[in-house]
């Protein structure tokens, strides 16, 4: 079952600029940074309990946030919900008709277990679902 926000990621083009903004301008926690391989990216989090906003960034210029930086100036990437029972809710929303961009979910930060759906399927938003890993 889905049971919180548990992210809104935005890509930044320069990620110590953004982090700057974020703890200086804002005044925001700053919770550190970490590279996620599979996602390619380096992201750097600002917990704002019960959520967090989290800074994604290209790792090594590649993935699909470099992607996204080619055609945008940076801007919000997705939201992301958080889930007690990630392979119970692909299965229930698959059955409604939702599409996703892998088949399996994949690893995420702070050893997460995570996959995105199809924004077609959410009126033009990608959404991550997110189940941490103290529950899976």
């Amino acid at each position: 079952m889905i049971t919180a926000l548990d992210h809104i990621a935005i890509a930044v083009p320069d990620l110590d600029k953004a982090i700057k903004r974020f703890m200086e301008d804002f005044g925001l926690p700053f919770d550190g940074t970490e590279d996620v391989e599979a996602a390619k990216t380096t992201t750097a989090f600002f917990p704002l309990p019960p959520t967090n906003i989290e800074l994604v960034h290209p790792l090594r210029g590649e993935g699909a946030i470099a992607k996204y930086l080619e055609k945008k100036p940076g801007g919000l990437h997705h939201l992301c919900f958080r889930s007690d029972n990630l392979e119970e809710d692909i299965e229930r929303l698959k059955a409604k008709g939702y599409q996703f961009l892998a088949d399996e979910p994949s690893p995420g930060a702070h050893n997460s277990r995570v996959i995105f759906i199809h924004p077609k399927s959410c009126d033009g938003v990608l959404v991550e679902l997110n189940q941490p890993a103290a529950e899976h």
